[in-house]
């Protein structure tokens, strides 16, 4: 417990020192996204207010900011992409919670709990236009066709696991198509949008590979809370449960004998609520080494963003970034 309270203790410092360069840029964002959801309907500006009251860390305007301060100094410009990010970016969470059918949303109740589906599915297109428009009255349509590709590949991204779900035959390949439409994508949209604010062509595309890179780790250290003892946001084993098929289980699947592949996949599909047989499914992805394996990527993919960032010239934004890399493949929520 007590290392536990230490090790929350040094991640918030570590945020402090990232958030830094762009602290008050990150206050005045907060006016600029209420301002971005207002509505003159009474019904959406309540549930829009509750969303604003309930945000998150803002990773994702921090990646905007700090990647437009790389090249330049941040302007107008920068605060749309921001806004743009974060309103898409809540438009994905508010339909992911219908299509999951979920009822919390990092511990309070999610929108389709509180105003039932149709209501959520609304919001979340209301919110989506207004990014849309927000590009659009603004005359960003560099920054427009940098979202748009990030909300299609969401789309096909959620599309291709629920089509590879039906017949547990995810492989390596296609677990990382996967990840880097659903994840990746939106991350890498956040680097990209922020650069196009400061930045040339040249550099707006790396750092869309940056955020990539990023994003691919950031979804397999998420995939492998669910093999984790502490508690970490989610149950242990859900994404065996909800038979979501991750590089942990995925490199285990390729290293056992065909016959207890066989009896792992007929576990997953018919016996994915029995808390006794998804812990035997996490003891075998442990003792086949389906932690370290999925780890070393995630590492390997956290380098592969450094190289990238490492050829921009040094700068404390540039710093920031580092340590935000870092932040996000060392969390443990």
């Amino acid at each position: 417990m007590v290392h536990t309270v230490i090790f929350a203790s040094r991640m918030a410092n570590i945020l402090d020192q990232i958030k830094a360069p762009i602290r008050q840029e990150l206050k005045e964002f907060e006016k600029h996204f209420k301002g971005a959801m207002k509505s003159h309907v009474p019904l959406l500006d309540k549930i829009t207010y509750y969303i604003v009251q309930r945000k998150g860390k803002q990773v994702r305007p921090m990646f905007v900011f700090l990647s437009a301060q790389m090249f330049g100094p941040i302007t107008e410009a920068t605060f749309q992409a921001a806004s743009l990010v974060e309103l898409l970016h809540t438009a994905s969470l508010v339909h992911d919670d219908v299509v999951d059918d979920s009822m919390q949303r990092r511990g309070f109740f999610s929108i389709n709990a509180l105003w039932k589906n149709k209501i959520a599915v609304l919001v979340g297109d209301y919110l989506l236009s207004k990014g849309l428009l927000l590009a659009l009255d603004n005359d960003r349509i560099e920054m427009l066709k940098i979202i748009s590709r990030a909300v299609k590949s969401l789309s096909e991204g959620e599309l291709l696991q629920i089509e590879k779900a039906r017949k547990l035959d995810i492989d390596e390949a296609v677990y990382f198509e996967i990840i880097k439409n659903k994840t990746a994508s939106l991350i890498a949209a956040s680097c990209a949008a922020g650069a196009a604010s400061t930045a040339s062509p040249e550099d707006v595309l790396k750092m869309h590979d940056f955020g990539e890179k990023i994003g691919i780790a950031f979804q397999i250290k998420d995939d492998l809370f669910d093999y984790g003892e502490e508690q970490i946001g989610k149950p242990k084993g859900i994404d065996i449960k909800e038979k979501k098929m991750t590089l942990p289980l995925i490199y285990t699947l390729s290293q056992i004998d065909r016959k207890e592949r066989k009896s792992i996949i007929r576990t997953i599909r018919r016996h994915s609520d029995d808390r006794q047989q998804v812990n035997k499914i996490i003891a075998t992805v442990k003792a086949s080494g389906g932690i370290e394996y999925a780890q070393a990527a995630m590492l390997d993919y956290q380098q592969q963003a450094f190289d990238i960032l490492y050829t921009m010239p040094d700068s404390e934004s540039r710093q920031a970034l580092e340590k935000l890399v870092r932040y996000i493949t060392e969390r443990r929520k």
